[in-house]
């Protein structure tokens, strides 16, 4: 099977507070926004460079706002990254350093959670499990 990730759903409370957070703050591009009907709003943003777009908006999804943890994103420094981020405003921890990567994270208003992940040099994990 030959597939690609596309589009990830985040579930928020206040579709204007989201974007706002995720292209004034974070930096991400606004692709488009429809109201579909009364009860359905429609937002997608794509991190740049990422093929991967995520959505959120009013009547898309069950899932509950702040739920969405399991968003992992690679980044080529980890440091940059966080200090792109607290430039902008965005709170993100001190980078972690573990055999597999070097990480931090932002959480949008709504609680969910990005992780970003910088990989370690090529083969040196490969070093730590057989290591």
């Amino acid at each position: 099977m030959d597939c690609k990730i596309e589009l990830i759903f985040v579930p928020v409370t206040d579709v204007d507070r989201a974007i706002d957070f995720y292209v004034e703050k974070v930096g991400f591009t606004l692709d488009m926004q429809a109201r579909v009907d009364e009860n359905t709003r429609f937002v997608q943003v794509t991190p740049p460079t990422s093929a991967c777009s995520i959505a959120f908006g009013e009547g898309i999804t069950e899932m509950t706002p702040g739920t969405q943890h399991s968003i992992q994103v690679v980044v080529p420094d980890a440091e940059a990254a966080r200090r792109e981020l607290l430039g902008r405003g965005v709170d993100a921890p001190e980078v972690q350093t573990l055999p597999w990567g070097s990480f931090t994270s932002f959480t949008d208003p709504d609680g969910n959670t990005w992780t970003l992940q910088q990989l370690p040099p090529r083969g040196s994990y490969d070093e730590v499990q057989t290591g």
